[in-house]
């Protein structure tokens, strides 16, 4: 069954392949990244391939499982909003790509992941001075891919990815300091994630189309509905780190619980009142005083899971979801684009609602 089951679809909309879309922007941004990432001195761009899943631990050739690809897909089809041809937004695809993964390899280092998309993490194979080194020289790229364009467009695609890059590394400070506390409201929680998600959503949303000439009046409508998405992305994230199957997800099972993270689900639960928000708030508050938590069973994992559940913090989070999935799609309307571009916005927001991992 879907993480969260898509609202009402009307009838008249027709039908996109999302496959294709992402397709397209994987295709289209993964020879520039590849040549951009080639450019790292050694080791840094033998690491920075087994990231991205192109070679093993061995250093041999792979075809490693590259993530969702959403990024690619939003920063090529936004040129088009334009008029300008998908290829246009290719380098702003690259090099929002090249930031969001400067974010994974610190933040698996930073949360003791040891596991991404069914492989061990950068920092479990080839050490954590390496998993920092490489994340801030894509980080270092993101910025080189854009404004080597020499066009006043590229500099302002360049302002707006810093601006998200600045938001995104804000969004994670926030996520690591929840950790230590009892209790994080929703709207902090909100804000936490529309900084980690939203920022770096917003800007693939609106970069191919700034790339392509557009005014700030239309990539800003263009951020609202990439900030919105991201954080219906984010809500479902947040199921998925509880409720996932790790088959799925490449992650381990309660993996948000493991590293008490305080998640959509968990804060609205703790939010929410009456007997399992107040035993779940017992519970979590002393979890964060043991010193035995990481050898929590599977029971005991799953037991808070329920917890979580009963208080409505699942229920929740789902309608969330669908809720900025709603906001997102109605900030298109602020956009004179062809609709043909419209709808496969469309079907992107609808694709991140209804996903496994």
């Amino acid at each position: 069954m879907p993480t969260v089951p898509p609202a009402a679809t009307p009838a008249r909309r027709p039908a996109v392949d999302v496959t294709a879309l992402l397709e397209r922007g994987r295709t289209l941004a993964t020879p520039v990244l590849r040549e951009a990432v080639d450019r790292l001195a050694p080791p840094m761009d033998t690491v920075a391939a087994y990231h991205f899943g192109w070679i093993d631990a061995a250093g041999n050739p792979a075809e490693g499982d590259g993530g969702k690809a959403v990024r690619p897909a939003l920063a090529v089809l936004s040129a088009e909003v334009t008029g300008a041809a998908p290829e246009a937004g290719v380098p702003g695809a690259v090099a929002v790509e090249l930031v969001h993964n400067f974010s994974l390899l610190h933040d698996d280092l930073m949360d003791g992941d040891e596991q991404r998309r069914h492989r061990d993490t950068v920092w479990k194979v080839h050490g954590p001075a390496q998993a920092i080194l490489v994340g801030d020289a894509l980080f270092a790229l993101a910025n080189e891919v854009l404004l080597e364009l020499g066009t006043v467009e590229a500099g302002r695609a360049t302002r707006r990815l810093t601006t998200a890059t600045r938001a995104l590394i804000d969004g994670q400070a926030q996520d690591i300091s929840y950790e230590h506390r009892d209790r994080v409201s929703v709207e902090e929680c909100l804000e936490m994630e529309g900084n980690k998600t939203g920022a770096l959503l917003a800007c693939a949303s609106s970069i191919g189309a700034v790339l392509g000439g557009a005014d700030d009046a239309t990539a800003d409508a263009l951020e609202r509905y990439g900030y919105h998405l991201g954080l219906a992305f984010q809500a479902v994230d947040d199921l998925l780190g509880i409720w996932g199957d790790p088959e799925a997800t490449g992650k381990q099972t309660w993996s948000d619980l493991r590293q008490r993270k305080k998640s959509l689900p968990v804060v609205a639960a703790l939010a929410a009142g009456g007997p399992a928000s107040e035993q779940l708030g017992e519970i979590l508050a002393a979890d964060a005083k043991s010193s035995d938590f990481e050898n929590f069973s599977e029971e005991e994992f799953a037991a808070r899971a329920a917890l979580i559940e009963e208080a409505g913090g699942r229920e929740w989070t789902a309608e969330e979801a669908r809720r900025q999935h709603t906001v997102a799609v109605e900030a298109l309307d602020a956009v004179d684009m062809p609709g043909r571009v419209r709808d496969s916005f469309t079907a992107l927001a609808d694709f991140v609602v209804v996903r496994k991992r």
